[in-house]
């Protein structure tokens, strides 16, 4: 890998250990420790969700404006101060303030860095002919290493209080913006290989990212994804109440989520570059996802921890697949000067999505209806899939547009 990308790698590893070291005890924090409320607790959580996610879109925008590395760089520094703020606030409004700063951090952070991820990805395949997916698969891989590592740095640091987790996570994102302000270069390069945005007026900014079919469908594929996965925080701590009368094994659960990733995203994206076109992965993944439902369902009375282990294998396997396929595919689709607002704006409609349907999900489980449901929303995801993406690993063109094939000249 060239030292940017591991730069890129290496950064979202520390990136998710230093948020995973606080996060998961945010809520157990705000409830206790400072005596909240249960709805205020939800309102809080449900605040830091909009502030990262539902403005993804902003932060991608603000990347092509400026580059990533000062959108990096305040991401970084906004974090610091959030969870530096978050270590010693008491009241309501320095609780909330701090969160929704902690969440605009990321807002700011995660689309600049994946759109460089998915830039660095298209121009190693140029010059060395790696397969686009391996580093966004290695980005993967590293995020949930630093999923898997960060929960248990927090609960050491938490022998000491929630104080002490904050300013360790400080720290740790005082080390990426210290990594970034001297590694990052100052401006990027484009993709070179991306397509204007289409729209009949010619616009490229968010009325031509809503004009833009393929890749509309594209996030609409992703989207189904997304919101079939998140039912892991949701189907799994219901299953094991069922099952077991208590949720002490959803810990190795999701640890064991993380580990598949770690051990499992390079072997398997390998395997998809040699065989697979990038919508076939994708394809390939959402069946797979709705195989964990269908499974779970069918094992339902199985008894043990078995459906569980079951499902959370499959919907792994699922995410291994769909994620570096999407990512590689995004800069063939747009036009590689608004790569960050596409890539922003994709997190943040499939955030919508599962803002959406989480509800009428929740409502659905613990009944029969709950696992077809969801096996049917990524069955649905497949549908929406465009056709014609590039051989994964080759750079063969697999378009219907002989123009844009000989444009490309492969």
């Amino acid at each position: 890998m060239s030292a940017l990308a591991r730069l890129l790698v290496g950064s979202q590893f520390a990136f998710n250990i230093g948020f995973f070291a606080v996060l998961p005890y945010l809520a157990g924090h705000l409830g206790g420790t400072l005596g909240l409320g249960g709805w205020m607790v939800g309102l809080v959580l449900g605040l830091r969700t909009f502030s990262q996610q539902g403005l993804f879109v902003v932060g991608g925008a603000l990347t092509d404006r400026f580059g990533p590395r000062p959108v990096v760089l305040a991401g970084c520094a906004l974090r610091v101060a959030g969870f530096a703020w978050l270590a010693w606030a008491q009241s309501v409004g320095a609780v909330v303030a701090a969160v929704v700063l902690v969440g605009f951090a990321a807002a700011l952070f995660s689309p600049a860095v994946e759109s460089e991820v998915a830039r660095e990805a298209v121009r190693l395949e140029e010059a060395t002919g790696l397969p686009r997916t391996r580093l966004p698969a290695r980005f993967s891989a590293a995020g949930q290493a630093g999923a898997l590592l960060g929960p248990a740095l927090g609960a050491v640091l938490l022998a000491g209080d929630f104080r002490v987790a904050c300013r360790a996570g400080a720290v740790v994102f005082l080390l990426v913006l210290a990594g970034h302000a001297r590694l990052m270069p100052r401006r990027a390069g484009t993709a070179g290989r991306g397509r204007a945005a289409p729209g009949p007026d010619g616009a490229h900014g968010l009325g031509g990212v809503l004009r833009h079919r393929r890749f509309l469908a594209l996030t609409a594929a992703y989207a189904a994804y997304l919101l079939a996965y998140n039912q892991l925080y949701l189907a799994l701590p219901a299953e094991l109440d069922r099952v077991t009368g208590s949720q002490a094994a959803l810990g190795w659960l999701f640890a064991l989520s993380s580990a598949l990733v770690v051990a499992g995203q390079l072997p398997l994206e390998r395997w998809a570059a040699r065989r697979l076109s990038w919508g076939a992965s994708v394809r390939l993944g959402l069946v797979v996802v709705a195989a964990a439902f269908a499974a779970g369902g069918a094992l339902r009375d199985a008894g043990g921890l078995w459906p569980a282990v079951v499902f959370v294998v499959l919907l792994s396997v699922g995410q291994m697949l769909v994620s570096p396929a999407v990512r590689a595919w995004l800069p063939d689709l747009v036009d590689a000067r608004r790569l960050g607002l596409y890539t922003g704006a994709m997190s943040s409609l499939a955030g919508l999505v599962v803002l959406v349907g989480g509800a009428p999900a929740g409502a659905l489980v613990g009944t029969g209806w709950y696992g077809p449901a969801l096996a049917a929303v990524a069955l649905l995801g497949v549908a929406a899939v465009p056709r014609g993406a590039a051989r994964a690993g080759t750079g063969a063109v697999g378009a219907a547009d002989p123009a844009e094939a000989a444009r490309r000249g492969r």
